[in-house]
């Protein structure tokens, strides 16, 4: 519903904006009002503009879409063959010491712990299709611990934050969607964007853990989390030692040898389980076409509606009024033409979506530029909280969410900012 407005919203601002400008340059062929501001030729011809922009936003979202069937029929593939082989098992196995004591009220072998367990492995892997399943199962495993039939319980709470949070190892879609748009080097975004999810993914687990009391400093929930910090802070720090031409070379070289390495990791796992490589490949990539093509819909809907929005001026009186204030207060304001994506993640992960392709395909920006760059780390940075929440809790019946929302979207500011920073550590 929420989404349903904002859409509308579009319209009507850009129906409102444009009028304003046609207005007042025919206006002022009357009066002088150069004073305040003088309108050109752009102005009075905007709603030509507006409706070219229509046409241009249909033919981008099937050129997207087109080429994102190669690229989502091949990675489900190798996912399939991974899911088929152990992988997520494998990581499942890896984090449930962990995972015992963030969620002190679900029994050690109770079903939903394993259901948890490989939600959040299929989604780092990429495997949206298995998560929301898995993900549903586990919430309706977790209400059956839960004592009130419309409240959330802890256990809960902790699921979904640490689910919107989004800790993400194979972006799959926006790699894909980069080299669509088109980029030299799709993947130089892996680094920055697996980071951003590692802090948003910390932001959650801190927030929910002092809301709930959870101890972060038993030895075993210590051993993981500062594991993971000192990784983190290596990378940094090794980064931070390099030129910004090298550091640039060590990200897509770097990036690349993982994403590779993935998929040889999946290959072996698959070897060892005996599992007909071939075979699997061809399972999981017939779902590729499919979900490629159910992307097409939200896709023109969104470029549909931002094409307007911009054509009519209105995002650039938005952006630009944000813009003026940052550089009032002397702040580097490249990071304002990324906000978009930014605020319209934790609503739609299609609307989200949709800005960040207007962005890559926007030939003034494009995706090698810094917004390019930033509204892809910010659309893989987290799930989308409102959505997920209203999903996943109408599957039990839950009404009162208590402090999930609040948790969620402490994880979402903290991840828009990282992509923020990270962007500009690593491009400048």
């Amino acid at each position: 519903m929420a989404l349903n407005y904002i859409w509308i919203g579009f319209f009507l601002v850009a129906l409102l904006v444009a009028l304003f400008r046609t207005i007042a340059y025919f206006l002022q062929q009357g009066f002088d009002i150069s004073f305040w501001i003088t309108f050109t030729e752009s102005d009075r011809d905007v709603f030509p503009e507006i409706v070219k922009s229509t046409f241009t936003s249909a033919e981008t979202s099937v050129t997207i879409a087109i080429y994102l069937i190669g690229i989502m029929t091949l990675w489900l593939g190798i996912m399939k063959i991974g899911e088929k082989g152990g992988a997520v098992n494998m990581l499942s196995w890896l984090v449930a010491p962990f995972f015992r004591k963030i969620f002190p009220g679900v029994p050690d072998k109770h079903p939903a712990m394993g259901a948890m367990m490989m939600n959040f492995c299929a989604n780092m892997l990429g495997l949206d299709n298995a998560a929301t399943p898995l993900g549903l199962t586990a919430m309706k495993e977790l209400q059956s611990l839960n004592k009130s039939n419309d409240t959330a319980s802890n256990a809960q709470i902790m699921f979904l934050v640490l689910n919107t949070s989004g800790l993400t190892i194979v972006p799959i879609s926006i790699l894909g969607i980069r080299a669509a748009a088109n980029a030299v080097n799709p993947t130089e975004v892996f680094l920055p964007l697996l980071l951003t999810t590692f802090f948003s993914t910390m932001a959650g687990l801190i927030a929910v853990s002092v809301v709930q009391r959870i101890n972060l400093f038993n030895k075993i929930v210590l051993a993981y989390l500062v594991g993971l910090s000192i990784i983190i802070g290596l990378i940094f720090t090794y980064l931070s030692s390099l030129s910004e031409s090298s550091m640039h070379t060590v990200t897509i070289l770097t990036g690349n040898f993982i994403l590779f390495g993935f998929i040889m990791f999946f290959i072996l796992a698959g070897l060892h389980k005996k599992v007909n490589l071939y075979e699997t490949f061809i399972e999981g990539a017939k779902d590729g076409f499919g979900v490629a093509i159910k992307i097409i819909p939200y896709l023109v809907a969104m470029l549909f509606a931002i094409g307007v929005f911009r054509a009519s001026g209105a995002l650039n009186l938005i952006t630009d009024g944000i813009g003026s204030f940052f550089s009032w207060l002397g702040v580097d304001i490249r990071f304002v033409d990324g906000l978009p994506t930014a605020l319209m993640k934790p609503l739609s992960g299609s609307g989200a979506r949709g800005m960040m392709v207007e962005v890559l395909t926007n030939p003034q920006f494009g995706p090698e530029s810094f917004a390019g760059r930033l509204v892809s780390v910010l659309q893989g940075s987290t799930e989308t909280t409102f959505y997920t929440l209203v999903v996943y809790y109408g599957a039990v019946n839950i009404v009162r969410t208590r402090y999930t929302l609040t948790c969620g979207l402490i994880a979402d500011f903290t991840a828009i900012v990282s992509a923020i920073f990270l962007t500009y550590f690593f491009f400048g």
